[in-house]
């Protein structure tokens, strides 16, 4: 099973940005699933957006315009570009990957890294 280790999180200012990355131990050509989620604190985990392994990409209404999610194949790495950052983006962010678009149970997570935003 393929592991997933995030990196790239931190402190940012509204307004700023940020990139995650998150490198898979083995080839991430046949996860048609690769995606982002988080949890702000007292809330629960809420999917941020995910591209297939077709390149296609779908995001959530409050990140998209904000968020851009891709995948390098050739390096076995999910990217999570954010831009124009808001305090309510505040949380830990998950990678995660699947075989499948639809089956929930079939995901692989990261261990998750913070992500602060505030001045």
């Amino acid at each position: 099973q393929v592991q997933l280790v995030e990196s790239g999180g931190g402190l940012v200012q509204p307004g700023g940005s940020l990139r995650l990355s998150c490198t898979a131990s083995a080839s991430i050509r046949s996860l048609n699933f690769m995606g982002w989620y988080r949890r702000a604190p007292g809330k629960q985990r809420e999917l941020v957006g995910f591209v297939t392994s077709g390149g296609k990409q779908t995001r959530a209404d409050s990140v998209r315009g904000r968020f851009t999610i891709s995948r390098d194949n050739s390096n076995n790495t999910l990217y999570l570009q954010m831009n124009i950052l808001k305090p309510e983006d505040t949380a830990v962010y998950y990678c995660a990957a699947g075989k499948t678009l639809n089956d929930p149970t079939d995901r692989t997570w990261g261990q998750g890294t913070q992500v602060t935003v505030s001045s």
